[in-house]
Formats: C-alpha cells, sequence, structure tokens
C-alpha cells in the first residue's frame, strides 16, 4: 500500500467516491472491520462522519458529532493519533489527525481486530496524510466536503462570506503560523480574512464591511475582490488599500469597509501595517498582551480619495499577534476579558487559539451574536533558520540541519 497507488487509485475513482477507494484499502491491506473519515466544521465545534457513496461501511448513517470533551477533540487539539484497546474481546479503535500545514481537516477512524504495532501506525499515520491532499484535491470538483463543514444550512449572505474566505483557515510555515475563524451573526456582517504566503512575505488582511446579510456581503466581495486583484498584481500595501477604497467608491453604492493590511518579509521580518478604522490589533509578548494603537485612517469608500499611510509594526521571534473585528468587542462580547484568554490560550498552536476565542464570545451572547466575530491569529517564528511539525507547530530544529534549511516538512 503505497503513497503512490494510494493516490493512483483516488484520481481514478470519481471525486466523490475518492475517500471509500482509500477506505477499502485499508480494510484489505490492515484487515480494518471499518474505516471512515470525519471532516471538521467551518467553527471546529464539530465533525460529521462521510461516507456518503455508501462504501464505507460504518454501519450508521452520516452523522454530525459535537467536538467538545470528546476523544476527536483531543485528537485534534494535540495532532497525534489515539489508540483505545479495551481487551482481547473488542476491537482496538485507532483516531488520526488528517492534516495539511496545520490546517486540520478532519480525521481518521479505522476499528482494527488486534493491536496495531508501530509500522502499522506507521502507515495509518501516512494514509492519514495522503488524505488531506486527496481531500485538498477533490473538494474543488464536488459538494461533499463543503455540505460536510456546515454547522447548518447556509443562507446567501453566509454562502457568500464563505466563499471568500482562504481555502485553508491554518497554515504552518518555518517563520510563522496564521490561523483565522469567524463567527456569522444571526444576520451575517459581512466580516472577512484572508492571507497568502508568497516567496518572500506573507499578507493577511481583516475586513469589516457595513450592514448586515447580501448587503454587506456584496460590500466584502468588493473590497476582497480589490484587494487579491491589487495583491496578486504585485502591488504594495499602499496601493493595494487605494485600490480597495476606489471599487468601493465606484461600486459601494455609499457603503464602506474598515480593514487591516498587514504585511512581513519572511527575509528580514520587516513589517509594513495599514489601519483603515479598524479596531486595532493585540500583540502578546512574553506572557503580557498589549494593544497595538496604529495611526488610523479612515475606511474604505469614505469621502474623496486618499493615500494611505503604511506603517512599521514591531514583531519580533515568539510574539502572537491577534487581529479582529468589531464584533469579538461588542455587547455580551465586553464580559469576555480577550486579554486573559490570549494569555491562557498561549500554548496552543493558531489553529486551536483561535476558535477558543470565538467559541468563548460565542458562548457570552448564548450561541447568538449580533454582529460577526472574526480573529486572526499569527505566531511569528523569526526568520532563523528552522524546521517545524506543519501540524501541531513543534520545533523539530536540529543543531545538524544546514544553515540554510528554512523548509517546513508536512509532518
Amino acid at each position: 500500500m503505497t503513497l503512490a497507488g494510494m493516490l493512483e487509485a483516488a484520481e481514478a475513482a470519481p471525486p466523490v467516491e475518492s475517500l471509500d477507494v482509500v477506505a477499502r484499502m485499508l480494510k484489505e491491506h490492515l484487515g480494518a472491520v471499518s474505516v471512515s473519515f470525519l471532516i471538521t466544521d467551518f467553527a471546529g465545534s464539530s465533525v460529521v462522519r462521510l461516507g456518503a457513496a455508501g462504501s464505507v461501511e460504518t454501519g450508521e448513517r452520516a452523522q454530525r458529532i459535537t467536538l467538545r470533551d470528546t476523544l476527536y477533540d483531543d485528537v485534534i487539539r494535540s495532532q497525534r493519533p489515539s489508540v483505545q484497546d479495551e481487551g482481547p474481546a473488542t476491537l482496538v479503535r485507532v483516531v488520526a489527525p488528517v492534516t495539511n500545514r496545520g490546517d486540520a481537516i478532519g480525521l481518521l477512524e479505522l476499528f482494527l481486530p488486534a493491536p496495531p504495532d508501530a509500522d502499522v501506525m506507521r502507515e495509518i499515520g501516512e494514509t492519514a496524510h495522503a488524505l488531506a491532499y486527496i481531500v485538498i484535491a477533490n473538494r474543488s470538483f464536488t459538494d461533499v466536503y463543503q455540505w460536510g463543514r456546515r454547522t447548518r444550512p447556509l443562507n446567501l449572505a453566509a454562502e457568500i462570506q464563505h466563499r471568500l474566505l482562504p481555502a485553508s483557515l491554518a497554515c504552518e510555515a518555518a517563520q510563522f503560523a496564521v490561523a483565522g475563524a469567524l463567527e456569522p451573526a444571526d444576520h451575517v456582517g459581512g466580516d472577512t480574512f484572508d492571507y497568502v504566503v508568497d516567496r518572500d512575505t506573507v499578507q493577511l488582511s481583516v475586513t469589516d464591511a457595513m450592514g448586515h446579510d447580501v448587503a454587506a456581503s456584496l460590500l466584502a466581495t468588493l473590497v476582497v475582490g480589490a484587494l487579491r486583484r491589487a495583491r496578486r498584481a504585485g502591488e504594495g500595501l499602499r496601493e493595494q488599500a487605494r485600490q480597495a477604497d476606489a471599487a468601493m467608491r465606484e461600486h459601494g453604492r455609499e457603503g464602506y469597509v474598515t480593514g487591516q493590511l498587514l504585511r512581513i518579509s519572511l527575509l528580514d521580518g520587516a513589517t509594513e501595517f495599514i489601519n483603515a478604522g479598524h479596531p486595532c490589533p493585540l500583540r502578546m509578548r512574553d506572557g503580557e498582551v498589549t494593544q497595538i494603537v496604529p495611526e488610523i485612517d479612515l475606511p474604505f469608500g469614505i469621502l474623496s480619495p486618499r493615500d494611505y499611510r503604511v506603517q512599521s509594526l514591531d514583531l519580533r521571534p515568539g510574539d502572537r499577534l491577534v487581529m479582529l473585528t468589531d464584533g469579538m468587542l461588542e455587547r455580551n462580547a465586553d464580559t469576555v476579558d480577550l486579554s486573559k484568554l490570549i494569555v491562557r490560550t498561549r500554548d496552543l498552536h493558531p489553529r486551536e487559539a483561535a476558535r477558543t476565542l470565538i467559541g468563548a464570545i460565542v458562548d457570552a451572547g448564548n450561541g447568538h451574536l449580533e454582529d460577526d466575530a472574526t480573529v486572526m491569529c499569527l505566531d511569528w517564528h523569526g526568520t532563523a533558520p528552522t524546521q517545524r511539525d506543519a501540524a501541531t507547530g513543534a520545533n523539530l530544529t536540529d543543531a545538524s540541519l544546514p544553515a540554510t534549511s528554512g523548509t517546513s516538512p508536512e509532518r
């Protein structure tokens, strides 16, 4: 059961059945009684067991499982497989994380007739990693994976909003780790976040369109489209902001969008930052959280054209930067001490920290939000040569690594 053979078999199957093909291979190769894939939802609060093609014989229909206080939650948070062997008369349950570059896509669950040895666990881990690539390769061809990621059916505004988010909500690299989380309000408020890794930089943005529902989502579409267009043309932050502002004034029908743009050099750590009428970010350094108060320009789309100020931002190795929207600060949200919560979650991967922060805001509103709540969490590791585990963020740097090493292994 080689990686090449697995990928070839998955590609030969219809996109909706690619996971089922891998499940059959595992059953035949390892003698597994059942194999299933569980995909995480957008909020990271539940998983859905996928077997819609009918060939993953789990003996149960597709179901949604709440993660809190479960084995599945432990495996996703730790990014380490779990083996439960309850005795010779029962099957052995193995749950392994399916993750790519820090993006926790889901879980692989197997029931084996005997405890797995080290070689079997290695094969399960390799298969789980391959599954991440199979999901990424096939999710553009079918809606099955999108369906699994939805805690509830989306209205039109929320559908537009989700399509504006990056395909992967987290990324782990040698110099940084970044993750975003968004919880829409009962009436979608137009929040978005985005990031991209180029050869020499990582760029982040958080935006918040005025209003609610489809009108806010359309404004968000304008500004995100303008920012991506300028960014992909190789423009710097000032020109990205100028084009976003121009798009809003030309097409935004007197609406406006607040936003923050951040660009970090992966060569020397130099930062560029623009704040367009947006809440200030928070930085944790040495266990203390402070608010960064930059020069604030007007939101995109207000009044006449303007030149946005590009500022530097003090970012040092070991810092955690939290960018957010005002839904994290308003009304019921003000009962949550974000600074203390950021400190309490400092040992978590940004993926889990962002979800915890969002979860606290949702809990404070008893499950209902009057405005979207959005967080981007960035851990800056610095530009010194390192290797990091792309799932857990663990530092794998070894004294024997060559000085030019700067890549991040896939696992």
